[in-house]
């Protein structure tokens, strides 16, 4: 009886699984015109015409793609939750779409997260905007590591361009570094909500309090959320502890990476929380 039970709660997980995987979304290729270049960009989209909002998400340095074609299982994965959620989700390919591979043992980047990075955010943005399917007014910024600082760059204070229809609505940084926005007297003219890794040794955490803390009074909203010993990467849905090495923006000569399942399971459900606001 126990086998049969145990068996029966197998298939019924399998027969879940199956299902889930059937109804969630295919990642569609999609190109955007961005000066003279094109833009590429994976999409995700819930079912039906919409117009849902939607979520611009920023790679971090190891790029979009897996190495194997496929978008990277930490992107992927967010993209199926928050799609769950009721938004649209779009990666703008800022490394693939210039003939680019990981750039985490690049000191001198070409994509550069304060410039290049930024106005990729801004084309995807402006993309959107004139979507039908999409709205106009409540499109956010997610973004990882290097993707998270490029966020927290794209949502300082600035005269918008004419072609701006409307803002960005929020933005959200994961485990991004913080010593240069920090040393510029960072401040957000939208919320911006940073999770950040406690024990993260490529990324050291206390300066993006020391940034949040200084913008208070001159910002908008900005929060801190610091998980006490995850590393990088700790949203990753499966990668055990690891040590990568020669990683050019570190401060240490290795940086830890690792999945930490607390802190994931708060994140999933603190994000799309911030950005449904």
């Amino acid at each position: 009886m126990r086998l049969a039970a145990a068996l029966a709660g197998i298939l019924t997980w399998v027969t879940a699984a199956i299902a889930s995987a059937a109804t969630a979304p295919a990642p569609e290729p999609v190109e955007i015109p961005h000066g003279d270049m094109t833009l590429k960009a994976v999409l995700y989209r819930p079912d039906g015409s919409g117009p849902f909002p939607v979520v611009v998400g920023l790679h971090g340095c190891e790029g979009l793609d897996d190495g194997a074609g496929e978008v990277n299982p930490t992107y992927h994965e967010w993209a199926q939750h928050l799609v769950k959620a009721g938004f649209a989700v779009l990666y703008p390919d800022s490394y693939g779409s210039r003939g680019l591979g990981s750039q985490c043992n690049v000191r001198n980047r070409p994509s550069r997260v304060q410039s290049e990075r930024v106005a990729d955010a801004n084309a995807a943005r402006h993309w959107l905007q004139n979507q039908p399917w999409a709205v106009a007014g409540r499109i956010s910024l997610l973004g990882w590591s290097s993707g998270a600082v490029s966020a927290l760059w794209a949502v300082r204070p600035h005269k918008l361009a004419k072609e701006d229809s409307a803002d960005s609505r929020s933005a959200v940084a994961l485990y991004p570094g913080c010593r240069r926005l920090d040393a510029t007297a960072w401040s957000a003219r939208v919320p911006t909500l940073i999770l950040a890794a406690g024990a993260d040794d490529w990324s050291p955490v206390s300066y993006c309090e020391h940034m949040v803390a200084g913008a208070r009074g001159r910002s908008a909203r900005a929060s801190i959320v610091v998980y006490p010993g995850a590393y990088q990467n700790f949203d990753h849905p499966n990668r055990t502890v690891s040590t990568g090495g020669g990683y050019a923006l570190s401060s240490e000569d290795s940086s830890k990476v690792h999945s930490d399942q607390s802190a994931r399971a708060d994140a999933l459900k603190r994000v799309p929380q911030w950005l449904a606001r």
